[in-house]
């Protein structure tokens, strides 16, 4: 029986390049000396009945930084973790409940720099047996899943455009079902897509 996960496991044992949400927006001036704050993001897959499900989270409509967004639970790495994959864990279990214990580290993906000045590195791992998420009361709304074969297809991708601090800025979405995945989850996701097409 084959590995549910084997196009992600190719995908990651191929060369990556780095992304940002400047992406789609060339003429943007990025000065060499600016300060990025390490952040990571658990891309965390579990096989399923239904096929390869991907977890994502709806941010809390209270939050005063992205409010009901989708998003990857994640956030700012801190002191006390050991790099990126130990900040991983740690809010994936803070914000939906995931035990570590219940992970297995597949690899990680470039880091994604954000208009917010954050270099997020996505850890891809796959989940060993079913779990119950439990949404962080204060920061998460809600836990779903999305079907790999949803962010693998790049045809489920578009590029939308909004103005932000007085410009207009592109970006890439990929909605599923009444979610609005956009902004820098939508692109880390295509950049995993991107590798499995290469």
């Amino acid at each position: 029986m084959s590995d549910p996960l084997a196009p992600v496991l190719a995908a990651l044992a191929r060369p990556g390049r780095p992304s940002s949400d400047y992406d789609l927006n060339p003429g943007v001036f990025l000065p060499d000396n600016r300060v990025l704050r390490p952040a990571a993001v658990l891309v965390a897959f579990e096989a399923t009945r239904d096929g390869l499900q991907l977890y994502l989270t709806k941010r809390s409509s209270h939050l005063k930084h992205h409010p009901g967004q989708i998003a990857f639970p994640g956030g700012k790495q801190e002191p006390e973790d050991s790099g990126p994959i130990d900040a991983a864990l740690r809010e994936a279990q803070e914000e939906i409940g995931l035990p570590p214990g219940n992970l297995e580290i597949l690899g990680t993906l470039e880091a994604h720099e954000t208009v917010t000045s954050f270099n997020v590195t996505p850890v891809v791992a796959r989940i060993h047996t079913p779990f119950t998420p439990i949404p962080e009361a204060g920061e998460v709304e809600e836990v779903f899943t999305v079907p790999f074969a949803h962010i693998a297809n790049p045809a489920n991708f578009r590029v939308e455009r909004r103005r932000w601090r007085g410009t207009w800025r592109s970006y890439y979405v990929a909605p599923f079902g009444p979610y609005y995945i956009w902004g820098a989850t939508a692109r880390m996701l295509r950049a995993l897509g991107d590798r499995m097409v290469e």
